[in-house]
């Protein structure tokens, strides 16, 4: 003998909330190598804040010079795209994508290449 649940909530009963729909979102090692970066362009003066942004499709990591302006730099990881470009990109104020791939730290090396400045 099988039960099986009610097809509609009895009457006056709590209707059933729906799951919530999965979201992308960067884990710890990502993280890792992400805040890595973040630390060193503060230390140096050319970043100041970031926000991160869990979607359905996309995880961003957005970074800014100043809180109340728009990104200047979005990282952003697309699980879609991992078998085609890689899953992970860099993308610039202006929304052209600066580098894409899949590594992290390979695809970062693009906003290092900031850091370094002839004397």
């Amino acid at each position: 003998m099988t039960i099986q649940p009610p097809t509609s909530p009895a009457p006056g009963a709590p209707a059933i909330p729906a799951p919530a729909p999965d979201v992308v979102a960067f884990d710890r090692r990502e993280l890792g190598v992400i805040l890595s970066v973040y630390g060193r362009m503060v230390a140096a003066g050319e970043w100041r804040d970031y926000a991160m942004s869990f979607l359905r499709d996309v995880a961003v990591f957005s970074v800014f010079r100043r809180a109340a302006e728009t990104p200047i730099y979005r990282i952003e990881k697309r699980p879609r795209l991992r078998g085609a470009q890689g899953m992970y990109a860099v993308v610039g104020m202006d929304g052209r994508i600066l580098r894409r791939g899949h590594d992290l730290a390979v695809v970062l090396r693009v906003l290092e290449r900031k850091l370094i400045r002839p004397v």
